[in-house]
């Protein structure tokens, strides 16, 4: 069973970055098959489509943001503004190639089921990210740290994963006129 557990480990990381350098579409059962170092039968063993495949690898990303909207409900002002980049940072950089292909490939994977509703979440971390405010100048810097933080992670940059977190931390606050210190 053991070198089940691994197959099904090694498909879906082959998966996961065939996915984000190809895009879901453009990648085949048989890329992931030969870059997994299996044949295309054994793959099916594990996953029925590729649809399957890519249920797994989002199937955690909509608990997480469940998980970080539930921590931002209760906060307001500069509170729920810092505690809103600091975890979009994490989750963007956790799950920085399932970003990737989901921006990739966005028209036919926005709604997946396993995926938050995109509004809701996108409205949600504006509020957050915003401190709660009304403000239009404040909710469009909240929108800018947003997409900075979603594409950078997503982007191919040799930058240390510490230092691309603390930077991407500190640009988010800067945009949105909070101290970084």
């Amino acid at each position: 069973m053991a070198r089940a557990t691994t197959t099904r480990a090694d498909i879906l990381d082959s998966a996961v970055r065939l996915f984000a350098a190809h895009g879901f579409r453009g990648t085949s059962l048989q890329d992931i098959a030969t870059d997994a170092g299996c044949s295309k039968a054994s793959l099916l063993y594990h996953f029925t489509n590729k649809d399957a495949i890519l249920t797994e690898l989002l199937a955690p990303v909509g608990p997480e943001f469940a998980e970080l909207e539930g921590r931002l409900a209760g906060l307001r002002g500069e509170e729920a503004a810092r505690a809103a980049v600091t975890g979009l940072v994490d989750l963007s950089l956790r799950f920085r190639l399932q970003v990737k292909i989901l921006l990739q490939d966005v028209d036919a994977l926005i709604n997946r089921p396993e995926l938050p509703d995109a509004d809701h979440i996108v409205e949600r971390l504006t509020e957050a990210l915003s401190g709660r405010s009304d403000a239009p100048e404040v909710r469009v810097w909240a929108w800018m740290a947003m997409l900075g933080i979603i594409l950078t992670s997503a982007g191919e940059c040799a930058i240390p994963e510490e230092t691309l977190r603390a930077e991407l931390t500190r640009g988010a606050l800067r945009t949105l006129g909070l101290p970084t210190g």
